[in-house]
């Protein structure tokens, strides 16, 4: 299976010669209220559940329990690299890629979880599209828990678990308006890490500064023994970029990845140029 990456050239650059793949919080993205969605549909259901079934204790302490979670959102933020199943796609270029001004980069999804399978806490996961979570497994988890008497005393470890648990399924949640994309994201969860897996970066923009981390596909691909063109399977130019295809070309080759100067390709979707 491909998995394609939709970005500008500055990132593109980034990846090829730098070596690294940005992943950004979540939460700073344009969906970044689906992570909250979640949680916050999750708590509500684990809070209704219990009180329902009569646990009217258990549903205070529960209720006590996630106010005091999720005021501690940021502590639970994830970043992700977006990929999509779909190749050459308009609504990509456009949200993604600069209006098709862009590039599109297509990883080897394969490979690219052999390069992270030794990473803790990054992980590969194909987006869930629901508009409910009333019906998510960890909701009878949580009201298990908290069913117990003495569940803060004695199980707050479990729960605390669970809740990390919860955090990290909200990273791959959308809502259905969403589904055309086909999403796939490359997450790592640096609150579920018990050590680093990834040191964090900033990038200095003219109106804020901001966090991400960096994965090392250089690192990477040297300790699997993997050259970028076994990962990277083409590198199509967007339909409305000004980029010359030879100029490309030369880029990669100059830069000694010669192997993917023939995987250059040019869009063929109709997106227009935008109008000035």
């Amino acid at each position: 299976m491909i998995l394609y990456h939709y970005t500008d050239f500055n990132a593109l650059d980034g990846i090829i010669r730098g070596g690294e793949l940005r992943l950004n919080n979540i939460l700073n993205m344009n969906d970044r209220s689906e992570m909250r969605l979640f949680v916050n549909e999750l708590s509500s259901s684990v809070i209704h559940r219990l009180r329902s079934e009569g646990y009217d204790e258990a549903a205070n302490m529960a209720t006590g329990f996630f106010k005091t979670e999720l005021a501690e959102e940021f502590h639970y933020s994830a970043y992700a690299a977006c990929f999509s199943e779909y190749r050459d796609d308009a609504a990509q270029w456009e949200r993604y890629a600069k209006g098709g001004q862009g590039v599109c980069i297509a990883f080897h999804k394969d490979k690219l979880e052999e390069l992270i399978k030794s990473a803790n806490s990054v992980s590969l996961k194909k987006v869930l599209y629901q508009d409910t979570v009333a019906d998510h497994t960890l909701i009878t988890e949580f009201v298990d828990l908290f069913k117990s008497p003495d569940a803060l005393e004695q199980k707050i470890d479990s729960i605390q678990d669970l809740m990390s648990e919860a955090w990290i399924q909200s990273a791959a949640f959308k809502h259905p308006s969403f589904a055309s994309e086909n999403e796939v994201r490359l997450i790592y969860t640096p609150f579920n890490a018990e050590e680093a897996a990834v040191k964090p970066k900033y990038h200095i923009a003219w109106d804020r500064i901001k966090k991400y981390y960096p994965l090392d596909l250089k690192a990477l691909r040297y300790e699997y023994d993997m050259h970028s063109s076994e990962l990277i399977d083409e590198i199509i130019i967007g339909p409305a970029s000004p980029q010359s295809l030879p100029i490309l070309k030369d880029y990669l080759a100059d830069n000694e990845f010669r192997g993917l100067s023939t995987k250059v390709k040019l869009s063929n979707c109709p997106l227009r140029k935008p109008t000035t």
